[in-house]
């Protein structure tokens, strides 16, 4: 059983940064993709980042440019860096890890942007 473990939510003002982490509980998962989601007010969750490895990295559109995704050391540990953030970018954040056939999400964290 693999447990993710999201924290560093908050609120901000538009403009400002956040850096968000996820834990995951136990071996490196060096070879496997770590995401993070984001479901805004209403809306369906969507993806925002992903990494494979450590360097790895894919991100949403709308965050381009603005968001880095990144690995700790340790590797069973992924940051998202998000700078100027946007109202749009108000959502409760979550980390997904897709292994041995399961899909496994944290629990979410809070980020509220206010204009």
């Amino acid at each position: 059983q693999v447990q993710l473990v999201e924290s560093g939510g908050g609120l901000v003002q538009a403009g400002g940064s956040l850096r968000l982490s996820c834990v995951a509980s136990g071996s490196p998962y060096r070879s496997n993709v770590i995401s993070w989601h984001r479901q805004p007010p209403g809306k369906q969750r969507e993806l925002v980042a992903s990494i494979i490895g450590e360097d790895g990295a894919g991100y949403r559109e709308s965050v381009s440019g603005r968001f880095n995704i990144s690995r700790g050391l340790g590797l069973n540990t992924v940051y998202l860096q998000m700078n100027n953030l946007k109202p749009e970018d108000t959502g409760v954040y979550y980390c997904k890890l897709p292994i041995g056939g399961q899909t496994y999400w944290g629990q979410g964290t809070q980020v509220t942007v206010s204009s």
